[in-house]
C-alpha cells in the first residue's frame, strides 16, 4: 500500500502556523476559487493568487500536494539520469515555492535558485517560508509576468508546475519554448485531469521538437500512444491531509491522493524506463496485472511461476518503472 511521503519538517512547521488569524470562512472561500483554477476552468491573464489570504490558503491547502507530485516526477527523472545533479534551478510560476522544496529534497545541497511568479504576495510568503531551509535561504524571488515576455537566464533545470492552466494557449507555448531555450532539463507538472494531460502533451511535443530527449514518464521520445479523448496519462501521489484539507473537504481519511500529469525532458542522453506502470496494479490470487506504456499500451500478467519477478510485481506501484532495475 502507498503511504504518504514525509513533507520536510521545516516546511510542515512553517505551513502549520499560516492559518492563525485567518477566518475559516475566508480561507475556505479562497480555497474553493483556487480549486476552480487548479482544475483548468478559468484560464486567465492575471495572477490567480491575488492577496495574502489567497496565498495563505493556497500554501496551506495546495503546497503539500504540489510538493509530493513534483517530488514523484523528479524521482522518476533522477532514475533516468543517474549521477546528474542540477547546478542551478529556475522555477517558472513557482508561487510559494513547492517545486523548489521538491528539487532540494531530490538533490540536496546549495545551488542558485530563482523563483519567477507574477503574484508578489506569493513570492513574499515563499521567501518567508524558504528562509527556514538552509539550501533555499539565498534563493531569489523575482516578480515576472509569466508569458511571452518572460526572461529566463541559462540554467541546468527549469520546473513549470501547476501554472500552464492559468495561461492562454499562446503564452503556454511561449513559456515552454523559453524554458527549453534556457535549460539543460525541463520538468512540467500539471493536474492529473484530461485537460492537464493535454497541456503536458503539448509541452512534451514542443520539447521534443526543440531537440530534447524524454526522460520520464515515457519510455521513449516518439509519439504518445495514449489517444486524447479516450484516456489520459496521469499518476498519483499520496499526501497527508492538513487541517485545512479537513476543514474544506471533510472526510475521515488522514490522507488523499494527488493526481498529476508530468513530463521530464533533457538536452543530454538519458536512460528512460523500459516501460512504466500507468494504472494501479491489480493484485489477484497468484497473479498481478500490470497496465504498461512502452512503445504501445499493453497489459502484462505476472504470475507465481515468474518467481522473483512476481514478488517484484506485488510491490510495484502506479507510476513505477517496469521491470525493476535489478531484473
Amino acid at each position: 500500500m502507498t503511504v504518504p511521503s514525509a513533507v520536510p519538517e521545516t516546511l510542515r512547521s512553517a505551513l502549520a502556523g499560516l492559518l492563525d488569524g485567518l477566518p475559516p470562512r475566508q480561507a475556505a472561500q479562497a480555497v474553493e476559487r483556487l480549486i476552480a483554477n487548479y482544475r483548468g476552468r478559468t484560464p486567465t491573464g492575471a495572477p490567480v493568487l491575488r492577496d495574502r489570504s489567497d496565498v495563505v490558503a493556497y500554501a496551506a491547502y495546495r503546497m503539500p500536494a504540489t510538493f509530493e507530485a513534483v517530488c514523484s516526477a523528479l524521482d522518476a527523472f533522477a532514475d533516468a539520469a543517474p549521477g546528474w545533479r542540477p547546478g542551478g534551478h529556475v522555477d517558472i510560476g513557482g508561487g510559494t515555492g513547492a517545486a523548489t522544496w521538491a528539487v532540494a529534497a531530490t538533490w540536496g545541497g546549495e545551488r542558485p535558485v530563482t523563483v519567477l511568479d507574477w503574484a508578489e504576495p506569493a513570492l513574499a510568503l515563499g521567501r518567508e517560508i524558504a528562509a527556514a531551509h538552509p539550501d533555499l535561504k539565498d534563493a531569489e524571488w523575482r516578480r515576472s509576468r509569466i508569458g511571452a515576455s518572460l526572461t529566463v537566464e541559462s540554467t541546468d533545470l527549469v520546473t513549470v508546475s501547476y501554472v500552464l492552466g492559468e495561461l492562454t494557449e499562446a503564452d503556454r507555448a511561449s513559456v515552454v519554448d523559453i524554458a527549453a531555450g534556457a535549460a539543460q532539463a525541463v520538468v512540467v507538472v500539471e493536474p492529473g485531469t484530461p485537460d492537464g494531460y493535454l497541456r503536458v502533451l503539448e509541452a512534451r511535443d514542443r520539447l521534443v521538437a526543440a531537440g530534447f530527449h524524454i526522460a520520464a514518464p515515457c519510455p521513449h521520445s516518439a509519439a504518445c500512444p495514449v489517444v486524447p479523448g479516450q484516456d489520459w496519462c496521469h499518476f498519483s501521489a499520496r499526501v497527508s491531509r492538513t487541517s485545512l484539507h479537513r476543514q474544506v473537504k471533510g472526510g475521515q481519511l488522514p490522507y488523499e491522493d494527488e493526481k498529476f500529469s508530468y513530463v521530464a525532458a533533457t538536452r543530454f542522453p538519458v536512460a528512460p524506463a523500459p516501460s512504466r506502470v500507468v494504472r494501479r496494479p491489480q493484485i489477484r490470487k497468484g497473479q498481478v496485472l500490470l497496465d504498461l506504456c512502452a512503445a504501445d499500451l499493453h497489459r502484462e500478467t505476472v504470475t507465481k511461476r515468474h518467481g522473483d519477478l512476481y514478488r517484484s510485481a506485488r510491490d510495484t506501484d502506479w507510476g513505477d518503472a517496469w521491470p525493476p532495475a535489478d531484473r
